[in-house]
């Protein structure tokens, strides 16, 4: 049965090796569209940066489940408690690897003027809003829905066990080699699929998900067909139903037009 609600991750899955989208997803949108198929950018990049990358789509999953939109409209934006905040941020700081912050709100993120040439290109792919500010503490108590952190010799490695010390109650995902965010208890990718599902009446049974790294994990689980990419790391093939082709072979494509080909068959 064709699933009514597919969750799409971007890097590492839906995009390509260049982390641009397939040059036909237009039209596999516009299919999508005519079966009754809602598909969902789901990312932990920002709101702003998923709707200029889609701009005729008004339905996202964005900074890693914490903005859930449909219809263009924000239909939950989830803070870290400002004691969390606090806590994450003088965590980070006792890092004397390298690393970059950056502090995100629903509208815009903001990362200190100190970032390198390298930290800069790298956050210039996934926020297109961004702010840059002399001092972040006077930010702290604002409305943040995550705290991202960029740190080119490997997040996991220098930032997670720090930041696990002082925040264990909180989400703590490793989104890639090199990025780390930190959301409140509760969510994550799964969370907002399990919304959308709710929101738009489909069945969980009848949604679906696209993921490759370890934060697309509950979204995977939750959904009703789980979909992880050849690339993808071996926790989600452990629980996948299916294998798509990897992201530089544009494996999401292959999968959703063999979807849409069997319905319209």
């Amino acid at each position: 049965m064709l699933p009514q609600l597919i969750a799409l991750d971007m890097d590492g899955t839906l995009l390509d090796g260049n982390g641009q989208l397939p040059p036909d997803f237009a039209a596999i949108s516009t299919r999508a569209h005519k079966l009754g198929v809602t598909l969902v950018p789901a990312s932990g990049r920002q709101l702003a940066t998923l709707q200029e990358m889609f701009p005729h789509e008004d339905t996202f999953i964005a900074e890693n489940g914490s903005v859930v939109v449909h219809d263009n409209r924000v239909i939950s934006a989830t803070t870290l408690p400002s004691t969390a905040v606090h806590a994450a941020i003088s965590a980070l700081r006792t890092v004397d690897v390298p690393h970059t912050i950056v502090l995100c709100t629903p509208d815009t993120a903001y990362v200190h003027k100190s970032a390198d040439d390298q930290a800069r290109a790298e956050i210039a792919k996934y926020y297109r809003s961004v702010e840059w500010v002399d001092n972040l503490d006077p930010l702290l108590d604002t409305n943040i829905i995550k705290i991202a952190a960029y740190c080119a010799d490997g997040s996991e490695k220098h930032l997670y066990q720090p930041l696990l010390a002082a925040v264990p109650e909180h989400n703590i995902a490793i989104s890639g080699a090199v990025w780390l965010d930190v959301m409140a208890n509760g969510v994550n990718k799964g969370v907002a699929l399990q919304t959308m599902s709710k929101l738009l009446a489909v069945p969980i049974s009848r949604t679906a998900a696209f993921g490759d790294f370890l934060n697309d994990y509950e979204l995977l689980h939750e959904a009703g067909t789980a979909i992880a990419m050849e690339n993808a790391h071996p926790k989600l093939k452990e629980i996948a139903d299916r294998i798509a082709p990897p992201n530089t072979e544009y494996g999401v494509m292959t999968v959703l037009r063999q979807l849409f080909d069997s319905e319209e068959s």
